[in-house]
């Protein structure tokens, strides 16, 4: 049967890209439905604000009328412009075990990045490296947390040899509650007269809005230097401040402050995965009940942000927020706490994470290829 790949025009297209998971994942026991209706938003311009600075087209693969395939084409011109390079992107991947299939795929990718003048690609990135990104390559065993990816184990062979390589190793550490670590005590303890004047809180929720100001800044000069970092914008924050609003839990949240001044931020979240797999994508008529009903026994946290201005780095402040999430979520019922993503090569968070005795549970990967036969 011969394979074809067709953009996505339609509201029927993009039905049958959102659900595809269905099928593929249909005999995997910890995969995560996501919820349809807001996957199919960050394809409408009119609801993702990150359409105001780029662009981002889908495509599915068909054999005969079979789904057998999907993907997207993206151009970030952020990261254009704050890399200065001529990189493109592609996302949301899923396929069958099948390399034509992934060939043809990527092939439509770099037709469209070709067009726009750029000369290699990254992904997959879902639509940008500040929201779910890399392909599952260890720890299939384990559901996805919130906000992160879940892969079928056939994908990265399929990806490498559709001649994708290797561009960065992305982890997950995973510590369980087994009482405080005497070392996380002893750190805090040195940090705290080392930074006597330095105060750690939780979210005030009343002041949600300036709470996210504070976020905003310290979010984009803490990243700055990292591999991929491109700054949110403030829609981009706004919006997903929006959506963690309904799930975010204040003592998850901390901020350090110095003088009155913010210079540190702790972002956890609870792992509502653990209530979304049993909405089965839809939130009607009975999947928001089931939602509210299983948040009740939520028991993992995942760390999706820690990070200080430039300034107060080594200062043992990273400490102090380590301590406070610790402290907070063993005494709110969170038996387990998800640190993601970390790049592999990023030491000033993996040393602590293993010192506090954090272990990689997960890994996912980015890849990269030409587009043009350079770059």
């Amino acid at each position: 049967m011969p394979l074809r790949v067709e953009p996505v025009r339609t509201s029927r297209d993009l039905h049958r890209f959102v659900t595809l998971p269905w099928e593929l994942y249909r005999s995997d026991p910890v995969w995560v439905p996501p919820l349809i209706g807001e996957t199919k938003k960050i394809f409408d311009p009119g609801k993702n604000p990150f359409f105001r600075h780029g662009e981002m087209q889908a495509y599915l693969a068909y054999r005969d009328d079979r789904v057998v395939g999907r993907i997207a084409a993206i151009r970030n011109r952020n990261h254009e412009e704050f890399h200065e390079e001529a990189t493109g992107f592609f996302g949301f991947f899923e396929a069958v075990d099948d390399v034509e299939v992934t060939r043809g795929l990527l092939e439509t990718v770099k037709e469209y990045l070709r067009a726009r003048r750029l000369d290699s690609m990254v992904g997959p990135v879902n639509p940008t490296t500040n929201d779910e990104c890399g392909i599952l390559v260890d720890g299939f065993q384990h559901p996805p947390a919130v906000m992160m990816t879940h892969s079928l184990p056939y994908y990265d062979g399929l990806l490498r040899r559709a001649g994708l390589e290797k561009a960065k190793d992305l982890l997950a550490y995973l510590m369980h509650d087994r009482g405080m670590p005497e070392r996380l005590v002893r750190g805090a303890k040195i940090a705290r007269k080392r930074n006597p004047d330095v105060v750690v809180r939780p979210l005030e929720k009343k002041r949600f809005r300036a709470e996210v100001e504070i976020f905003r800044t310290i979010y984009n000069a803490a990243w700055e230097r990292n591999w991929g970092f491109v700054p949110m914008t403030d829609a981009e924050i706004d919006h997903m401040a929006d959506q963690l609003k309904q799930i975010v839990d204040p003592g998850l949240v901390r901020i350090a402050e110095k003088g009155g001044e913010p210079i540190g931020v702790a972002l956890g979240l609870p792992d509502v995965n653990q209530a979304i797999r049993h909405a089965n994508g839809r939130l009607f008529p009975l999947g928001l009940l089931r939602i509210l009903w299983h948040s009740r026994r939520i028991d993992l946290a995942r760390i999706a942000v820690l990070g200080l201005l430039p300034e107060h780095r080594r200062s043992g402040v990273d400490v102090l927020l380590y301590h406070d999430l610790f402290e907070y979520g063993t005494n709110h019922g969170f038996h387990r706490g998800e640190f993601s993503w970390i790049l592999e090569d990023n030491e000033a968070i993996v040393r602590p994470l293993e010192n506090m005795g954090a272990e990689v549970y997960k890994t996912y990967r980015l890849y990269r290829a030409a587009v043009n036969g350079h770059g």
